[in-house]
């Protein structure tokens, strides 16, 4: 009985804090990344005030994951789907693909290189007494083979349900590929299609935004649940590799992912991580990347600037391939563990070696809960390592697990970088004017954007003219 008073007693501090988040937002109108940052204090508040007793609490962060995983699909199909008809350029399409594939491959390779250097330098898991579990069953790992064939469709109901967004991504590639090849002959003959993905995507938004405006809540409730049920005396032998995961973590996004925006991406780190912030802390809660994306797109577009389009296709993109967290630090950091735990012989080609198949592996893995295990036991069996070794680490991976998923999103951010200049800076506009003959224009807005401007006043005061009808779009 006790325990269940203890647990209505952290659902009234919640309902208190909820109250309080309620307010900031409706009387103060405070910043929603504001009250992000403010719920995981808050969060963190009620975790430790009611150790172990977060049941009634953690019911409302688990409500949000399920209806957020409930709309990504449905998201991705229609926004992909719109995003390339929207290009219509089979060329650019081609270079936004290659160039999101290069850079989230390339942070997977940087964050494994970076670990495998910190972990050979640390010596981490020398030392360490631990024997190896004896009921450990791993996780059935696919063969090169089988991971090329598992990324195109074959029942898209199976892979909806199983959170496979990789074959949803390819397949809507095809149906938007086969509409622009259409459209660009017979456009008259496919519009009803175009109609009906534009207003498709139009309401997944609007869906997207109702969802997203209760993140703080469930950070709130997220937070609360993890500080709540992690036990100290499970992770003091591990506490050296937790420690330095979170710094490894911290250097991909800080370090890593600043210069690739600052040099590659032209943008200032401060303002990217400024807009960026509040999808990497649905991560950090949810532990869910593919569960972020809704978040990481409104952030990308309303925050940076970046082309809703493009936005879509990388953050969807990056939420499933690559991933710097979950397939490069943690199964390298866990891979040079159990090498140094276990006294094995390793040479300098060997090492190199793991950095390879860390991302080979990371081709084709879902961004949900979970996914650095699949990644590593793929990584062990690979290189020969006894995945028996994973279970070691098991009691701080889900705490792990929240830098590692936040680490993923800001890297899915990232591949868009070469574009946030171009979409913050120039908003090119075509329209009717408003002069005699009717004639068609284009006006390039310097440093704009459709979040921050009133298209139509901005127009008028540079040329006088009333725009009558839109029939261009942001580039």
């Amino acid at each position: 009985m006790s325990v269940e008073i203890l647990d209505l007693g952290a659902l009234a501090l919640t309902a208190v804090f909820f109250a309080l988040l309620y307010y900031l937002h409706k009387k103060k109108h405070v910043d929603f990344g504001v009250r992000t940052i403010l719920a995981v204090g808050l969060g963190l508040i009620v975790g430790l005030a009611f150790k172990g007793h977060h049941t009634y609490v953690a019911a409302v962060g688990t409500i949000y994951a399920h209806v957020v995983s409930a709309v990504v699909i449905p998201l991705l199909i229609f926004s992909i789907i719109s995003s390339i008809t929207n290009l219509g350029n089979s060329v650019r399409l081609k270079q936004i693909g290659l160039k999101t594939v290069f850079f989230l491959v390339l942070n997977t390779f940087i964050a494994s290189l970076i670990t495998l250097i910190a972990g050979v330098a640390t010596n981490i898991g020398s030392g360490v007494q631990y024997e190896l579990a004896t009921d450990y069953t791993a996780k059935e790992v696919p063969t090169f083979v089988d991971t090329v064939i598992s990324l195109f469709p074959q029942n898209l109901a199976a892979h909806w349900s199983n959170g496979e967004v990789v074959p949803i991504v390819v397949f809507c590639i095809l149906v938007a590929v086969s509409y622009n090849k259409i459209a660009a002959k017979k456009p008259e003959e496919v519009a009803p299609f175009k109609k009906f993905i534009d207003a498709g995507d139009l309401v997944m938004g609007r869906v997207v935004s109702y969802v997203i405006s209760f993140t703080p809540y469930a950070v709130l409730s997220l937070i609360a649940r993890a500080v709540s049920r992690s036990s100290p005396a499970d992770l003091i032998p591990l506490l050296s590799v937790l420690v330095l995961a979170y710094v490894l973590c911290g250097i991909q996004v800080f370090v890593v992912e600043s210069a690739l925006i600052k040099f590659v991406g032209k943008l200032s780190p401060v303002r990217f991580f400024k807009g960026i912030w509040p999808a990497a802390t649905v991560a950090f809660t949810s532990q869910s990347s593919v569960g972020t994306i809704p978040v990481t797109v409104n952030q990308l577009t309303r925050k940076l600037g970046v082309n809703e389009d493009v936005a879509a296709f990388g953050a969807s993109l990056g939420a499933n391939l690559g991933m710097p967290g979950c397939a490069g630090i943690w199964p390298t950091l866990l891979a040079v563990f159990t090498i140094h735990l276990l006294g094995i012989e390793y040479t300098p080609v060997q090492y190199a070696f793991l950095v390879v198949l860390a991302v080979v592996v990371s081709i084709g893995t879902v961004g949900v809960p979970g996914t650095a295990t699949i990644t590593a036991t793929a990584l062990f069996a690979a290189a020969g390592l006894p995945v028996e070794a994973i279970i070691l680490l098991s009691p701080i991976s889900s705490i792990v697990d929240m830098a590692r998923t936040a680490t993923n999103v800001v890297g899915a951010a990232n591949p868009p970088g070469g574009r946030y200049r171009r979409a913050a800076g120039h908003c090119r506009l075509q329209w009717y004017g408003g002069d005699a003959r009717g004639r068609s224009l284009r006006v390039t807005l310097k440093n704009c954007s459709p979040q921050k401007y009133n298209l139509k006043r901005e127009i008028k005061k540079s040329t006088g003219l009333h725009m009558k009808k839109r029939i261009g779009a942001f580039s």
